[in-house]
């Protein structure tokens, strides 16, 4: 192997590994495929309940659980909030009589199968975590 072949293998591998390493902190959004691609202002409106319907489909947010770092940074980057905030949102908002929370799952495999299983249906993803055949609405 010459010098220059070595420089690029491992350049590969370098680069390979860091885009591993962002992927791990990537979040992804997918849906049902009777979903259409979102906007962040119209997804941040359906995980707060300000927004039961879009272009006629009525959507169904599914949440991971409350503590598992997905969640942290789906708050985080998508609704702009952290865990106690959005905590005390939904139950402020249960109160008042304006809705309830998200439905919750642990595992990425119970998100992929409620999602595909349930018209309508937005969650979330690490990317790491794509299958082939999601409807992907989001990426940050």
């Amino acid at each position: 192997m010459t010098r220059l072949e070595f420089n690029r293998v491992l350049c590969a591998l370098l680069l390979g590994g860091f885009t591993l390493a962002q992927a791990a902190d990537r979040v992804v959004v997918i849906g049902h495929p009777t979903v259409r691609k979102l906007d962040p202002a119209t997804l941040q409106r359906i995980f707060t309940g300000k927004t039961i319907e879009v272009d006629g489909v009525k959507v169904q947010p599914v949440n991971a659980a409350p503590g598992l770092p997905v969640r942290q940074r789906f708050l985080s980057q998508y609704l702009q909030t952290d865990e106690d905030q959005y905590v005390g949102y939904w139950t402020v908002r249960r109160y008042v009589g304006k809705g309830t929370p998200p439905p919750e799952v642990r595992q990425p495999s119970e998100m992929i199968e409620m999602v595909g299983r349930t018209p309508g249906a937005i969650g979330y993803l690490d990317e790491t975590d794509l299958v082939p055949g999601l409807n992907v609405l989001l990426r940050k």
